[in-house]
């Protein structure tokens, strides 16, 4: 299961991925960079694919532990094999399982953060890619992102907290899932270059909050002629954190 072994981090992190069709790219990354797990914290990694987020995020917070949870047997199979390749069997899993009937391991309340990558788009707005792995990734199936919203709050403690990466075009649905069981909201927009309107967005927020929301000045990716600039540079390769 090595063809197809991608580097993250600067090479800190190795993953494993199929050859052909989806591919993580850079906004498990940046969830990762935006998840801030503090010493003993559990975090839930929803729909953690080959794992990209969950690696990075153990290597960037060496003090926690991580669950990932994974619809598909054969993704997860990636999963485990990329957690192994890494040497971090000690603290990160993952779990074979789907968030609208989860298996009995990933119980309700027992995790101080959420992270999570959902499908960008919905089901009758989108054309299935002919992938199966990419079509999973990127559109909505049975679970809607108000079923994953709904998971979020119940896997997650009081107070504790859930970061996500999004289009940007869905915050408004985004905010109005959050309203009544998250607060102090914010909002993260991740700007393709300097003058261009994001097309994602990081939410971070709190469960059982009251605070309101707030919106950050968020990250610029690129450089005018492309390249990333030192700010992205430090999320991405030297493994920053992002401050939500």
């Amino acid at each position: 299961m090595t063809d197809g072994e991608d580097s993250l981090l600067g090479g800190r992190v190795r993953i494993a991925q199929p050859p052909e069709g989806y591919r993580a790219a850079i906004d498990p990354v940046l969830l990762a960079a935006a998840t801030a797990a503090e010493l003993g914290n559990r975090v839930l990694d929803v729909g953690a694919g080959t794992g990209a987020a969950s690696l990075c995020l153990a290597v960037r917070a060496p003090a926690c532990r991580i669950v990932g949870l994974e619809k598909h047997p054969e993704v997860a199979a990636y999963a485990s094999h990329n957690i192994e390749r890494n040497g971090l069997q000690a603290r990160a899993w993952v779990v074979v399982g789907d968030l609208l009937n989860p298996p009995l391991m990933v119980a309700p309340g027992s995790f101080d953060r959420v992270m999570m990558n959902p499908p960008y788009l919905k089901a009758d707005a989108a054309t299935l890619p002919p992938d199966p792995w990419k079509a999973a990734a990127n559109v909505e199936g049975e679970a809607t992102l108000a079923h994953w919203i709904a998971f979020a709050a119940t896997m997650v403690k009081m107070r504790g907290w859930l970061t996500l990466v999004h289009r940007a075009d869905r915050v408004d649905e985004i905010l109005a899932l959050l309203h009544g069981r998250f607060g102090s909201t914010t909002l993260f927009p991740l700007w393709p270059k300097a003058g261009e309107a994001a097309k994602r967005v990081l939410v971070s927020a709190q469960r059982g909050s009251k605070a309101p929301t707030t919106l950050a000045a968020g990250l610029v990716l690129h450089e005018a002629d492309g390249r990333f600039t030192a700010a992205a540079e430090a999320v991405l390769r030297d493994g920053a954190a992002l401050s939500l």
